[in-house]
């Protein structure tokens, strides 16, 4: 069945996940993990360095002809965060309008996991994914640790996919660099 929304775009496909979506710096960042890990505070921490939210908890995704994934929230939830602690939150009257946007491509995954879920690619080769609808997203898994920065972790994430996306992978940059130096050595 095809549903016509709102934007006048064709969707075929829908689902919905548990997680925080956020626009951060023109990147629709899907932050998952599990319950309590802290994707809602981390969230809640872009929000008030000027990012945008779109939706907290339940992120509604349909899919688009051109195979791009949109998400969204429900008229219920839109722009209220849960903030354990807290409650419920208005993001949009707490931060005004300019906090928070009602549609978002998704094009990055941000997974917060326990540090022994997750083996640490120090240099940055192993590429990820994950998929949703049969489309799959690039993903990085960050382990949650006391003390680590996650807002700056995910802002350096949203900033990196854009350089990948330009054509420019520093993992792959400095394995080059390596390469000849040790060359030049022999």
């Amino acid at each position: 069945m095809v549903a016509r929304d709102n934007m006048g775009q064709d969707s075929a496909l829908r689902t919905s996940l548990h997680g925080v979506l956020i626009d951060v710096l023109g990147v629709g960042v899907l932050i998952l993990g599990k319950s309590g890990i802290g994707k809602s505070e981390c969230a809640l921490d872009l929000v008030m360095r000027g990012h945008r939210l779109v939706v907290d908890d339940l992120i509604q995704i349909e899919k688009w002809r051109d195979g791009s994934l949109y998400g969204f929230s429900h008229d219920l939830g839109r722009h209220h965060m849960e903030i354990r602690g807290l409650g419920l939150v208005d993001i949009e009257k707490l931060f005004g309008i300019a906090a928070t946007t009602d549609r978002k491509r998704i094009e990055l995954i941000i997974e917060l996991v326990e540090p022994e879920e997750c083996i640490d690619d120090r240099v940055g080769l192993k590429e990820e994914t994950y998929t949703i609808l049969e489309v799959k997203i690039p993903r990085k898994r960050i382990p949650v640790r006391p003390g680590r920065n996650l807002t700056a972790i995910v802002e350096v994430a949203a900033r990196d996919y854009l350089l990948k996306k330009g054509g420019y992978n520093t993992a792959r940059e400095f394995e080059k660099e390596l390469l000849m130096n040790l060359k030049k050595r022999e």
